[in-house]
């Protein structure tokens, strides 16, 4: 397969996971990263062994070296940076929550259709060995029919990012993770949530600290999602069905699981891997050497159904 030349928008600490990611992977080869400060570009340049640093987005953009653009920025810029990457003709990867609202992830799809550009929204938990199985032990009636999945996960510490609090650069609870278990459900079910609900604790003029969501699918699976900033609980997916339940730990970067039966046999399914990464990085590099517009798995359907429905709850929360 022809080398793939990724450049990376951000500095963030999730960077580093993503580039071991691409070096793990059999194609992809980092070759620039940029910063809105040249010196934070040269520092992560060096401490990642990248060949070139930037210190304007622009500027690695119109890098006829890069293939496909990374784009890691704070939650409000990724549509404005997702737009210069794809004026100038770049392949891109865009870190979740895609967008801010519906509209604005419609038309990112809309210009790289025109312009005869990749884009994919950067959803990991869809693409790992794990994942797979949880589909495949539903697909094939392991648990039975499928009647209820409940999903939870806790994240300390947000107080580390300097704009989490602030609703309007996309900080909160919701926005930071709901897309990991919304995405994942839909994803092994093969169907988009048809209604949603939910609560919040947020301060006022912030955004959330916590949310309790229950969804819907259209073949009668009831789903709840609580996500916390507020409290240690064990992070993990338990998919009932009729016959068993699935249970995920760590769902969104999952290496385990275990299968429950009716007469409470487990069964225990291990996937030790180097990167959580590498595996949604193939996925984008066989995409475009195949000359794919779109991901077949994470598609402008999922991406745009989700991030609706994230819009929608936001909206009920903060016209009360």
């Amino acid at each position: 397969m022809k080398k793939i030349n990724y450049g990376i928008l951000s500095t963030a600490s999730i960077v580093p996971r993503f580039v071991s990611g691409v070096r793990n992977s059999q194609s992809g080869v980092v070759t620039a990263i940029a910063s809105r400060t040249e010196s934070d570009a040269e520092k992560m340049a060096t401490e990642l062994d990248i060949p070139k640093s930037y210190g304007s987005y622009q500027e690695l953009c119109q890098d006829a070296e890069v293939d496909v653009v990374y784009i890691a920025t704070y939650n409000k810029a990724h549509y404005e940076t997702a737009m210069l990457a794809l004026e100038n003709n770049k392949h891109v990867l865009l870190e979740k929550p895609f967008c801010l609202t519906k509209k604005e992830a419609t038309h990112l799809f809309a210009v790289a259709k025109m312009r005869d550009c990749f884009i994919m929204e950067a959803q990991k938990a869809v693409f790992l060995p794990a994942t797979l199985k949880v589909k495949a032990l539903i697909e094939s009636g392991e648990i039975g029919k499928v009647r209820y999945i409940n999903a939870s996960s806790s994240h300390l510490g947000v107080d580390r990012i300097k704009w989490f609090h602030s609703l309007e650069s996309g900080g909160g609870a919701l926005y930071g993770s709901g897309t990991y278990p919304m995405e994942y459900i839909q994803y092994i079910m093969g169907e988009t949530f048809s209604e949603g609900t939910g609560t919040s604790l947020m301060n006022p003029g912030e955004s959330d600290l916590q949310c309790n969501l229950s969804l819907k699918l259209p073949s009668e699976v009831l789903v709840t999602v609580l996500i916390t900033t507020m409290i240690f609980l064990e992070s993990g997916m338990t998919i009932y069905g009729e016959k068993g339940s699935i249970w995920i730990p760590n769902y969104w970067k999952a290496t385990e699981l275990s299968v429950t039966n009716q007469e409470g046999q487990i069964t225990d399914y291990h996937f030790p891997t180097e990167s959580e990464f590498v595996f949604e990085v193939e996925h984008v590099n066989r995409c475009l050497a195949g000359k794919y517009l779109q991901s077949p798995v994470m598609s402008e359907l999922l991406t745009v159904a989700t991030i609706g429905m994230i819009e929608k709850l936001y909206q009920g929360w903060t016209q009360k």
